[in-house]
């Protein structure tokens, strides 16, 4: 595939966000990946759990003080797992990740099976059919099919299996003043994956004046919480490592300024602590600084909420500093993501003056 060989920006995180990769099934957005990553990277590799990880080298080889740096995204996304297969051809599903309920009755969505890609429909009763206790709250995934129009079990069979794998089939579209907000399935964590592919080619354009090694790690699984992060951290044993990611914001009318987590247009979000990591204040001033400096916007997040790989990586090997940059994101984990083109930006530029000045760490 080289569909992405030579996009940025918007193209760019519009191929890998179409792309198909539930948590356990990152192959196509990997091999969308990969061959661009080649392009500039020294080395680049996949390891047992299908994490790729792209090298790149700048300084003195023999350097006494090269430093071993970390850049990490997540290719996986939230999704589905066909758990049977019914007589009247209807499949039933768990979800792979953490999903709304809300989101999730008369959704599109894609089905992969070994040889086939099958479209179909997350159904529920209608309206006219629930009692008044049903129409309160939304039905959960248990109580939910997905019709792939097969009138009986065996038609359903000749394209998929119990286990296959699904996601929401979602288009992709630039809206708002001058088409710079974006709304897709998945850009949590594709925007990650993207950023770091701009910034390989802007590090290899113009080589950073550090004796380090920069690893590139696209990363499996974190969407379930058994992150591919932890084994690379492990095999690399980085000095320091950056995640980029996305964070779930509440920038909503009706939510107070301290459970806000994030505001959409204000840059990229820095994080102090989450549910699974405390970030050290040294390394979080030294990006505030950094941001200030060079003019890129950024912000604290502001609730102690949600968690991501550096959750893994802090504790691998001796201990590892680690920073979260994200873009705020709406609507996470459903069809309509929603964020900022303008704080997908300053994520990227400041995850490349990071590296670009790492040796100041």
């Amino acid at each position: 595939m080289s569909e992405i060989m030579n996009l940025s920006g918007v193209e760019l995180i519009r191929e890998l966000s179409l792309a198909f990769g539930p948590s356990g099934c990152e192959d196509e957005v990997r091999e969308l990946i990969r061959p661009r990553a080649e392009k500039v990277a020294d080395k680049v590799s996949v390891d047992r759990m299908g994490d790729l990880i792209a090298k790149m080298s700048f300084g003195r080889p023999d350097a006494n003080s090269r430093k071993k740096i970390m850049v990490s995204a997540h290719m996986d996304e939230v999704g589905f797992m066909i758990s049977d297969i019914r007589e009247d051809g209807m499949l039933s599903f768990g979800c792979v990740g953490g999903i709304d309920p809300s989101v999730l009755s008369g959704r599109k969505v894609f089905v992969k099976g070994c040889e086939t890609v099958t479209r179909g429909v997350i159904c529920s009763k209608a309206i006219h059919h629930k009692s008044p206790e049903e129409r309160e709250r939304p039905l959960a995934a248990r109580k939910l099919s997905i019709d792939v129009g097969a009138e009986k079990k065996e038609v359903a069979e000749e394209k998929l299996s119990i286990g296959d794998f699904g996601t929401f089939d979602s288009e992709f579209y630039a809206f708002g003043k001058g088409g710079r907000t974006l709304k897709c399935k998945a850009l949590d964590d594709r925007m990650g994956c993207a950023a770091m592919l701009e910034i390989m080619d802007k590090l290899r354009a113009e080589p950073p004046a550090i004796d380090a090694d920069i690893y590139f790690c696209f990363t499996v699984r974190e969407e379930i919480g058994f992150s591919g992060a932890e084994c690379v951290a492990n095999i690399i044993r980085p000095d320091f490592a950056v995640i980029l990611e996305t964070t779930a914001i509440g920038d909503l009318p009706e939510t107070e300024a301290c459970r806000r987590v994030a505001d959409v247009g204000k840059g990229g979000v820095i994080s102090v602590a989450d549910r699974s990591t405390i970030y050290q204040r040294d390394v979080v001033d030294f990006a505030l600084d950094l941001a200030k400096e060079k003019s890129i916007p950024a912000q604290i997040k502001r609730y102690v909420s949600g968690g991501n790989d550096a959750g893994h990586i802090h504790k691998s090997t001796e201990g590892v500093k680690v920073l979260a940059i994200s873009v705020p994101t709406r609507y996470l984990h459903s069809p309509a993501c929603v964020a900022s083109l303008d704080d997908y930006e300053s994520v990227r530029d400041l995850c490349e003056q990071i590296v670009r000045n790492s040796d100041k760490i």
